[in-house]
């Protein structure tokens, strides 16, 4: 059942740290109808507007909240509503305080007509300022969200969650069969399954909402920049880098039990949010998104999925576009953004060439090479073709020791060549696909030891990637806009270029 705004509040706010912002709603002239409706439904709700608006700390950081009450007049939006929303989301935009948004309404107050429908665009516009600012805005749709305000304010989140079992949609059910003599298909319009689409992040209890909250805002707002002993010292992660063919390299990224993003984040990263899909309705099984925080290091996280991929399962367009959503979420909230690579390649099928895949791959290069935000990308295991290719560009690159980049897998080349896949390991050595080769022609800046031999743990090698993972962005936040703009340039001017030999 749907908690009330007031009880909604107490659940997520620190005790006592809730300061209301709202004064007394005013109308227009009104129906003597409609006067007596507003009176009963402050009654009824013991609120006095469909919407509460105040400030409060959660999990010690200061936060604006605007939360929706369905019990007056089924959380509808007229003028007095949208002008409590919009001031305060206007002043949490100027006093640079993160805006924390959980409607529950029915929509547009019919009783207000047009001059309340309209109102939708004031509030919508706010939000939009706010989120230019680089502040985030987190919505937690209740039951129910639908009409205007789903297709306002509460679709606009940077993060948007859900509580289980919620209504949400475009236009109510009851309003549907009113309009076409006919039920709304079961099941579409609600919270579950907009996240199994990608449409919403995740359905998410009213009572961990707290703490989801606490994490993204030691994500989003971190207050400064970590201090220097959060960041791991300098290390020569080469020193005891893989040995052996480019071939074993190959086989080792290949092992079942080999760990991938799911299992770094685990055990490397700090107050991981997981993400889903781009809000668009595309999701992809074979991809990963994330905020998280490595050694302090706050950052947005995307990348491929190991436990999502198979030979007939590999990325498709909407794990690129999901891609871009979080290059654009980590623009938005200026945070650095750090790709995982481990793919078997991009998706082979009639979809994927109709859905856009090579135009995706294009955009998703395009995109990394010009964000303003310090980037880092991490070669994790596999890094085949266009798939690894458009998550490659960054400010900088590091690479475990059996990890590997090729345009094909080494059975695909030869195939090419020699007609045949028994020339792949050939193929391998030639290419020079194996992270200490990339390193050599500086499309890799850092390999990581994978301590390999029998009795070495992978949580040991994950533990040193994520130290890896927060020195480059240590190094690479440190640069000034236009440093990293001009280094990034030269990187990309000469990207893949062996030296002369001889040459400095």
């Amino acid at each position: 059942m749907t908690v009330s705004a007031r009880a909604l509040i107490d659940l997520v706010v620190d005790p006592g740290t809730y300061v209301s912002l709202d004064e007394p709603p005013t109308y227009g002239p009104v129906s003597d109808a409609y006067r007596t409706d507003l009176r009963r439904a402050r009654e009824r709700s013991g609120v006095d507007e469909s919407a509460l608006t105040g400030d409060a700390t959660v999990g010690g950081t200061a936060v604006t909240l605007i939360v929706g009450e369905f019990s007056f007049l089924a959380g509808s939006i007229g003028h007095a509503a949208a002008e409590r929303i919009t001031a305060a989301i206007e002043h949490a935009t100027a006093r640079g305080l993160p805006l924390i948004a959980s409607p529950s309404s029915g929509g547009t107050r019919m009783q207000e007509g047009t001059v309340a429908f309209v109102r939708m665009i004031t509030v919508s516009a706010a939000v939009t300022a706010h989120r230019a600012a680089g502040l985030p805005y987190l919505v937690y749709l209740r039951h129910p969200t639908t009409g205007g305000v789903f297709a306002s304010w509460g679709s606009l989140g940077h993060l948007t969650f859900a509580e289980p079992g919620a209504l949400v949609g475009f236009l109510g059910p009851r309003v549907y069969e009113a309009l076409y003599g006919a039920p709304f298909p079961e099941g579409v319009q609600t919270a579950e399954n907009l996240a199994r689409t990608g449409v919403l992040d995740a359905v998410i209890e009213s009572a961990a909402l707290r703490d989801t909250l606490r994490r993204v805002l030691a994500v989003t707002t971190p207050g400064g920049l970590p201090s220097a002993d959060a960041t791991p010292p300098p290390t020569d992660d080469t020193v005891h880098a893989a040995s052996g063919s480019a071939w074993q390299s190959v086989l080792e990224s290949r092992r079942p039990d080999r760990p991938g993003l799911r299992e770094l984040l685990a055990v490397a990263a700090d107050d991981v949010t997981l993400l889903s899909g781009t809000g668009h309705g595309d999701v992809d099984s074979t991809v990963v998104s994330a905020l998280a925080r490595f050694r302090g290091r706050p950052c947005v996280v995307f990348g491929h999925d190991r436990a999502g991929q198979t030979p007939e399962r590999t990325m498709g367009p909407g794990a690129l576009r999901e891609a871009r959503r979080a290059m654009r979420l980590a623009e938005e909230l200026r945070l650095p953004l750090v790709t995982v690579i481990d793919t078997l390649g991009a998706s082979l099928s009639r979809e994927a060439e109709e859905r856009g895949l090579a135009p995706e791959i294009a955009r998703c290069i395009a995109d990394l090479v010009t964000l303003r935000t310090p980037t880092v990308s991490v070669l994790l295991g596999q890094g085949t073709g266009g798939g690894a290719l458009a998550l490659l560009p960054a400010d900088r690159t590091v690479a475990a020791a059996h990890a590997w980049l090729a345009p094909l897998p080494p059975e695909g080349a030869s195939a090419i060549v020699h007609r045949d896949t028994a020339h792949a390991a050939e193929l391998a050595e030639a290419q020079g696909i194996r992270a200490t080769d990339l390193r050599a022609t500086g499309i890799v800046d850092t390999v990581v030891d994978e301590g390999t031999d029998e009795g070495t743990a992978a949580g040991d090698f994950l533990t040193r990637m994520g130290d890896a993972v927060a020195r480059e962005l240590a190094a690479t936040t440190a640069l000034g806009e236009d440093a990293r703009a001009a280094s990034r340039r030269r990187r990309f001017r000469h990207l893949g270029v062996r030296p002369a030999p001889g040459g400095a």
